[in-house]
């Protein structure tokens, strides 16, 4: 079985195209995925949202190729369209600026391209239409005449982006910076109603991945198997990674002996935010009554009566303050561009989002001076073991104290 489609989203490297309405964006989005991904039309604004594909760019291997709606579309809605596109950048790696080769570059794609830089992304400005031309001009190191009609220089456009995109990944390690070949880690993994049936969310199935990449060894149970577990092992397990809900419950089984964290921090650890994510916790200490509290989910799903970002969080925060603020839920690629009304933000782990978009929205909140925070971080927090549950991490040395 391909192992393509199983890349997670938030692991692939983003590849966005931009440009005016008619610059032929979406025929050379499918020239370059091969597939008549887009809607194609002479109409002008024919792609109205962001169209999303996953394939493998060669060899740079699995990315997610976006289309935009134009830039210059006009009126309320398409201002709305353009400002989806511009949103797009956030989650940007590498950009493909597209231009009508028979028209050239205008104030649109000047503008896009001072954005692009001004968010240091790489990127290849593709001239299509190419087989308009009578003559092909000279081009720059990063730039490229194209042709989606008749498929003139699509594999060197896909070269130059490999070659732009390549380093563009996220460099840092789950867990298994901190491991030695052989180390047990014990995975608690409580089976509730909000686990999905046949299998394990992506946070712990990428931890389990990271763990074997270290050539350590992992053992999963659930939280009512945990204390017969570790009663079972001939020695103490190197770490214990538990669910962050089950930390009340897991803190207590867990000798203080043996260092223990949660998939929710080490996630943040992760997507590069847990710095920002644990001082942030500390900012439930402030909370009043009537405070707005936003409480952001990287995906949209099914939830469940007992959610934990709608309903176990607020019910924590009520109960740990004794006041009753109000909370604001988004979720999916949603995130407010005036944070200034919040008192405080906690984001979910951020497992489905790429570590550009995590960095982008805890760079908002720092901007708007409102403290981020995430699930895990916070739950440990008000469970009294945050310092407990970072202490595995060397740059948290001495934080807390």
């Amino acid at each position: 079985m391909s192992t393509l489609n199983q890349t997670p989203s938030g692991e692939r490297i983003h590849i966005a195209f931009f440009g005016r309405r008619n610059a032929g964006k979406s025929s050379l989005v499918n020239a370059f995925t091969g597939q008549d991904l887009a809607i194609v039309s002479d109409v002008l604004g024919t792609t109205t949202d962001p169209v999303y594909k996953a394939m493998e760019l060669l060899p740079l291997g699995p990315c997610m190729i976006i289309d935009t709606p134009g830039l210059d579309d006009v009126g309320e809605l398409g201002l709305m369209r353009v400002k989806k596109a511009k949103q797009v950048l956030n989650k940007t790696d590498a950009a493909i600026i597209v231009v009508d080769a028979s028209i050239g570059i205008t104030d649109t794609e000047e503008d896009i391209i001072n954005a692009v830089k001004a968010k240091n992304i790489p990127c290849v400005i593709a001239y299509n239409k190419s087989d308009l031309l009578k003559k092909i001009p000279s081009a720059d190191e990063n730039e490229i005449y194209v042709s989606a009609k008749d498929g003139t220089n699509i594999n060197e456009l896909k070269d130059k982006v490999a070659k732009i995109a390549a380093g563009q990944e996220n460099p840092n390690k789950i867990v298994s910076d901190l491991l030695s070949p052989c180390d047990n880690v014990v995975l608690v993994v409580p089976i509730d109603k909000a686990a999905p049936k046949g299998r394990l969310i992506l946070p712990q199935q990428q931890t389990i991945r990271d763990i074997l990449d270290a050539g350590a060894c992992a053992t999963v149970c659930r939280d009512t198997e945990l204390e017969a577990v570790l009663s079972s092992m001939s020695a103490p397990p190197r770490l214990v990674i538990t669910d962050s809900q089950a930390f009340g419950y897991v803190k207590n089984i867990v000798p203080e002996s043996v260092e223990l964290t949660s998939f929710s921090i080490l996630m943040a650890r992760y997507k590069g935010s847990l710095k920002d994510a644990v001082m942030g916790a500390v900012a439930v200490e402030n909370i009043s009554d009537g405070d707005k509290i936003l409480i952001a989910e990287g995906c949209t799903h099914h939830r469940q009566c007992e959610d934990i970002g709608t309903v176990k969080i607020p019910n924590m925060i009520r109960k740990y303050t004794g006041v009753s603020p109000e909370f604001v839920f988004t979720s999916g690629g949603t995130f407010p561009e005036d944070l200034t009304p919040f008192k405080m933000v906690i984001h979910c782990g951020g497992c489905t989002l790429a570590e550009k978009e995590i960095r982008y929205r805890v760079g908002c909140c720092n901007d708007a001076k409102v403290p981020i925070t995430n699930y895990g971080i916070l739950i440990a927090y008000l469970n009294g073991i945050l310092k407990r549950s970072v202490a595995p991490f060397s740059e948290f040395e001495g934080i807390l104290e």
